[in-house]
């Protein structure tokens, strides 16, 4: 195995904004809405994250060893601040996110949502889908907080609910892309348990035993993004207001997504759905009134954060 610190750390690493214009169309789009610091220090994060998910998926060397390094750091950052991390990627990252009080339990909760998309994926329960839709974006919503001056404890678990809102809406985007790599993440007990394989081939011939569940399931899918929108939209309150306005832009635009699915009549087998970019700043209009003073939400629906007991966020 080649030797950790002898490999070169790819450059885009110290080109974040790059990393995020090519990978994070969206979430690029919004960050125009960010001041320049906040706008940044997102770029940072989302370029890191998609260091770890290249990672997980073998797009460089030694993936999984470095996977397990980064948690490794994570843990011992999480005793002994000051110690030095072990991987390069999180040597560099290490002092950022000690000064911004970025959580390294929510890092180590992607890294697990990670690893888990490794190989075949054939989730059982809706409680599996938004364990799920936590640890690889409910997450990165957590994240989000301190980057965005926001350290109100309340105000987490609104940032948790729309990771997990966005994430919802691409598994409901890449059904069929994820069913020809392996994986189905539409819950068991919505599609009576087809496999990823099943509904690669079901789109192939136009099944409509296949389409038919996979569309109840999507169904389910996009109702339960909603709930979980719903909440993460009003916890917005808690961000600067710059912020606010950024992250609205960044939620109406997936959210986008799921209407255009359902205006299509859930054509999940005839591929991805995307929005244009007139598509996203017809939606950004509807963040317009981010601008004017919102109250805070008194209190979370717990019920929506139930399957996530045992989970210390």
């Amino acid at each position: 195995m080649t030797s950790i610190s002898a490999q070169k750390i790819p450059q885009m690493q110290h080109d974040y904004d790059a990393v995020l214009a090519q990978n994070g169309r969206t979430f690029h789009w919004a960050r125009r809405f960010l001041g320049k610091t906040h706008g940044n220090h997102a770029a940072r994060l989302y370029a890191f994250c998609r260091l770890l998910d290249d990672l997980a998926d073998g797009d460089l060397p030694n993936g999984k060893y470095r996977l397990m390094m980064i948690q490794d750091d994570l843990k011992r950052l999480s005793l002994l601040p000051d110690s030095l991390a072990n991987d390069p990627a999180m040597q560099d990252f290490a002092p950022f996110m000690k000064a911004l009080s970025i959580p390294p339990m929510a890092l180590g909760h992607l890294i697990e949502g990670l690893l888990f998309d490794q190989g075949a994926v054939a989730l059982e329960s809706e409680k599996d889908l938004i364990i799920y839709g936590y640890q690889v974006a409910g997450t990165v919503g957590l994240m989000m907080c301190p980057i965005l001056s926001c350290h109100d404890k309340l105000a987490f678990d609104f940032a948790i609910d729309l990771g997990i809102a966005m994430q919802l809406t691409n598994i409901a985007r890449d059904v069929l892309e994820d069913a020809h790599m392996g994986r189905r993440y539409l819950p068991a007990e919505w599609t009576g348990a087809l496999s990823a394989t099943q509904i690669a081939q079901g789109a192939l011939s136009q099944d409509e035993a296949i389409i038919s569940p996979i569309k109840q399931a999507l169904s389910y899918t996009l109702d339960l993004a909603d709930r979980y929108y719903e909440s993460g939209l009003s916890g917005l309150a808690f961000l600067p207001k710059r912020a606010q306005i950024s992250i609205a832009v960044a939620a109406y635009a997936y959210r986008e997504i799921g209407v255009q699915l359902r205006h299509n009549d859930l054509a999940w087998h005839h591929g991805r759905t995307v929005t244009s970019t007139m598509t996203k700043a017809k939606q950004s209009l509807k963040a317009l009134p981010y601008c004017l003073p919102r109250a805070k939400p008194a209190a979370h629906d717990t019920r929506l954060h139930l399957a996530l007991e045992g989970y210390a966020k």
